[in-house]
């Protein structure tokens, strides 16, 4: 699959889903990368926290590689740099704040100076090969949100990465109307497009909205206060520490993400005038009513800090009268863990606010109201929906044909999209797919070890060890340990049974291979007949020695 007289598009990521944003532009035998994001697992995936795109395609063109462009620094569109980026062997480039973060992840896995990063100023351009690439200003919940206007030989494309409209941002700049409109006269072939909020029929709203929602909350808590958000959402810090000094409270930051946007941030500009935060220890001999806590994990996670809070495991405490502030929207499939947290929390006597209580959370997504703006300005012939699960594309590509835009493709992840000559047009699928960081390992999310943890998360695990003498003889009774089997009632009495099928099953004339298998088969029938389950059964044989 190389690019000829053509300009291409095509997802590795992102397309189908909400996160792990990857995509590739074609044209004249190169390729150009777009974001190289991740995603987090959920239960389905026992043990993992990350999951990566599957870069295979790419890797095997890598030679036609070009760069890498990042349009913003969440991790759904840069936390995949640190994994996968050396491996690509390409320089990437980003504006100050988001190579602020990219510097430190690269750091954390040892990759300083081993990728090439080159910051960009603020509407910049670079060449890369048959590219010409633009970071225009875009509104988002991150500073530096960027789109980008693509130049090739066979037409222009704005992607526009995540984004909204916000006439009065907290932090960074607003999205310019008269920009927009500008690269809109002068001709733009497709519009590559967030798709998060299609359905919402109101727009997004403003930041500033949410300090005054905020504000009226902080001010009538008569304990703590603890907000939750996003870490990366370095406007809701500006707001939240805006807040905290207009109510006569100290900030206390609880979060190793929140530290590092912190000081990204704080690095490049922004949160100059965030109140000086103070220490765990001194955040609990103040009085309660003078402080006011951020914290990670409003999505749930129970290793974040406010998870540990909520458990109580944590060095800030929360008692009867405290409150917390929920300023962040839930992450579909997050629902069943950010209610434990909540119950958790309601255990210990705080009082729960969310954005249905109060106005305390806007999204960085355009609605459709945004949306429309966008097509107004822009004016593409071909609308090309990313960024969304498939219902959020087939929405987006409908809703802009209905506005006007000439032509409309939705694709997924994998499918190689021709823009021009004679586009849009799917021409064929790549191979795309999901690995997963385990530990320190990158492995497949389909392969063997994750299909087997989940088998045994199901089923239990029971090994079987075997003592054989020198002639194939049983060296003494079989050594069966279940694990994660529900026999804790009976267990003496299903192990005699399971060691006795073990025994049953050996037989001295037949190969190890064979013994093996009937032995594991043997045991998992006994397993079956006692619990109902079909656990794993692992069979060791070994030579003992007189």
């Amino acid at each position: 699959m190389i690019p000829g007289e053509e300009l291409l598009f095509l997802a590795l990521g992102g397309s189908g889903e909400i996160g792990m944003n990857v995509n590739l532009y074609g044209t004249r035998g190169q390729w150009l990368m777009v974001d190289l994001g991740l995603t987090f697992a959920g239960p389905d995936y026992p043990g993992i926290d990350l999951i990566l795109p599957d870069l295979e395609f790419i890797e095997k063109h890598r030679d036609r590689l070009a760069g890498i462009i990042l349009t913003h620094g969440h991790e759904d569109h840069i936390g995949a740099l640190p994994y996968l980026s050396s491996d690509l062997k390409v320089p990437l480039y980003a504006t100050p704040f988001t190579a602020g973060l990219i510097a430190g992840k690269l750091e954390e896995e040892g990759l300083t100076g081993q990728v090439k990063l080159n910051i960009v100023e603020r509407d910049g351009s670079v060449e890369l090969g048959p590219f010409k690439v633009r970071f225009v200003a875009l509104s988002h919940s991150i500073p530096e949100g960027n789109g980008v206007l693509i130049e090739t030989p066979f037409g222009r494309v704005f992607h526009t990465g995540d984004w909204k409209i916000d006439a009065t941002p907290v932090l960074g700049e607003s999205s310019s109307p008269e920009v927009l409109t500008k690269i809109g006269d002068e001709g733009v072939l497709a519009l590559v497009c967030d798709s998060t909020n299609v359905f919402q029929d109101k727009s997004s709203g403003s930041e500033e909205g949410v300090h005054q929602g905020m504000a009226e909350q902080v001010a009538k808590a008569k304990g703590r206060v603890l907000v939750t958000t996003f870490a990366s959402n370095a406007a809701r810090l500006q707001t939240i520490g805006r807040v905290a000094t207009e109510t006569g409270r100290r900030m206390c930051v609880a979060g190793r993400s929140l530290d590092r946007i912190l000081r990204v941030a704080q690095a490049t500009g922004y949160l100059k005038d965030f109140p000086e935060p103070v220490r765990f220890d001194e955040a609990m001999r103040l009085p309660r009513e003078q402080v006011l806590v951020v914290a990670t994990g409003g999505q749930g996670e129970p290793r974040a800090a406010l998870g540990r809070i909520a458990s109580g495991s944590h060095e800030l405490k929360l008692v009867t009268g405290d409150t917390v502030i929920f300023s962040s929207w839930i992450i579909p499939g997050n629902e069943v863990a950010i209610g434990r947290i909540m119950n958790q929390l309601s255990d210990l006597g705080a009082l729960i606010v969310t954005e249905k209580q109060a106005h305390v959370h806007v999204s960085g997504h355009p609605g459709r109201p945004e949306l429309k703006m966008m097509y107004d300005w822009v004016r593409p012939q071909i609308i090309v929906p990313v960024h969304g699960e498939d219902r959020h594309l087939a929405e987006q590509a409908r809703f802009a044909v209905a506005q006007g835009v000439p032509k409309a493709i939705v694709q997924r992840n994998g499918d190689v999209v021709r823009l021009a000559p004679d586009g849009p047009a799917k021409l064929g699928e790549v191979r795309v797919g999901r690995l997963v960081l385990d530990g320190d390992v990158i492995l497949p999310a389909d392969g063997s070890t994750i299909s087997e943890r989940r088998r045994i998360a199901v089923n239990g695990l029971i090994t079987v060890a075997l003592a054989v003498t020198p002639d194939g003889k049983l060296a003494g009774a079989p050594l069966v340990r279940p694990f994660g089997v529900p026999v804790e009632v009976d267990r003496d009495d299903f192990l005699a049974d399971a060691t006795d099928a073990a025994t049953r099953a050996y037989d001295p004339k037949s190969d190890a291979d064979r013994v093996r298998e009937a032995v594991r088969l043997a045991v998992r029938r006994c397993a079956t007949l006692w619990t109902g389950k079909k656990p794993t059964v692992d069979v060791t044989i070994f030579e003992v020695r007189a």
